[in-house]
């Protein structure tokens, strides 16, 4: 079982950079995209354990971060 994460900033070493066209955006390794679509669909199936949902919360917190971070970054370019 994968432990809670009650923090998203612990989830930062799975955040990656990439280049798209001229800017460096920030993007969710694969490993922590599958994850939070696994737990998106435990969620839809009523399926989610209270340390799963801890740790969508995470994911989905970080997931918010970073689309405003590289929408900022997309309006500057």
């Amino acid at each position: 079982m994968t432990p809670a994460i009650s923090r998203p900033s612990s989830l930062l070493s799975r955040i990656q950079v990439e280049k798209v066209d001229k800017l460096n955006l920030f993007k969710f390794s694969d490993e922590l995209q599958n994850r939070m679509e696994t737990l998106l669909e435990r969620k839809k199936a009523d399926l989610l354990t209270p340390d799963e949902i801890i740790e969508l919360e995470a994911i989905g917190e970080l997931d918010r971060i970073f689309t405003h971070i590289n929408a900022m970054l997309v309006a500057q370019a």
